[in-house]
């Protein structure tokens, strides 16, 4: 009997459980992601036809440059969301995870409200806090009107944009932070403020050592969705504000050059392959001397 429940000696079953998702991945994920691959070696040979060729030039076209330009920018904008995300959600992770068992539910729910309600929804709430009418220079004229301060023109802006995109991917750095500091022996933290280290030095020194691979994986999960934004540098950001993922959009909606748009895509995808790479070799553990 134990024999039969073992998947190595019967593998129909597993094939069987294995099968649909296997499939729903091969035909709506791997085929249409080789079919634009595909497309990013070919040229536009009319209004709608796409002829395979085995060219390289769009890919020499996507490191003109210009190009480079948006995408050096495009990293820049990126990489500075992800550290603003990482200073505000630390505490908060930390916070949550010390939190009584009651209150720390009600917490995370917090942290997730923000993922029941659409993107382009919650882009144009900003919009209505942002403008130069909006919420907060409503506010702020309230407040400080008495002083001279007039409404600032944070809309359109890469302030703006900024603001966007580390209110939309916040979650994704205090989710695993949080999963990595629940998880740490709170009698570490104990020992070391016996032994006459503040609650800073204690942080610095036994809670962020230990949270390093809540980090890493907090940095990955929130720099690549970052990378690929396009809705906030569209609705919040001026003509200086695009992003790499908004040429790319370009590309596919209004020049109809599927050939470049799927270079361009690609080699956002080849970075991303690169970034989880590096966070993997990070995370591997090193051989006992």
């Amino acid at each position: 009997m134990a024999n039969e429940l073992d998947w190595h000696r019967n593998k129909s079953g597993f094939a069987a459980l294995l099968g649909p998702p296997l499939g729903w991945f091969l035909l709506f994920f791997a085929v249409p992601m080789a079919v634009v691959w595909a497309y990013s070696f070919g040229t536009n040979s009319g209004i709608a036809d796409i002829e395979i060729s085995g060219t390289f030039a769009n890919y020499a076209r996507a490191l003109e440059p210009l190009y480079l330009g948006i995408l050096g920018k495009s990293l820049a904008f990126a990489a500075l969301a992800t550290l603003i995300c990482l200073i505000v959600a630390f505490p908060v992770a930390l916070a949550i995870s010390f939190a009584p068992p009651q209150l720390k539910t009600w917490l995370l729910i917090g942290v997730m409200l923000p993922f029941w309600t659409n993107l382009l929804i919650r882009t144009y709430a900003l919009i209505a806090i942002l403008r130069d009418e909006g919420l907060l220079n409503m506010a702020l004229t309230s407040a400080f009107g008495w002083a001279g301060v007039g409404p600032l023109a944070i809309m359109n802006s890469n302030m703006a944009v900024m603001i966007g995109l580390v209110y939309v991917h916040l979650p994704f750095m205090v989710l695993p932070l949080y999963a990595a500091l629940d998880r740490l022996d709170r009698s570490l933290i104990e020992a070391a403020l016996d032994l006459g280290a503040g609650h800073v030095r204690a942080i610095f020194t036994i809670v962020v050592p230990l949270a390093v691979p809540g980090i890493l994986s907090g940095l990955l999960l929130t720099f690549i969705p970052v990378l690929g934004s396009y809705l906030a540098p569209d609705l919040l950001g001026g003509p200086d504000s695009q992003m790499i993922a908004n040429v790319i959009e370009r590309q596919f909606k209004r020049a109809n050059d599927w050939p470049f748009g799927a270079a361009l895509a690609f080699l956002l995808m080849y970075l991303t392959l690169f970034g989880i790479a590096a966070q993997a070799m990070m995370q591997r553990k090193r051989p006992v001397d």
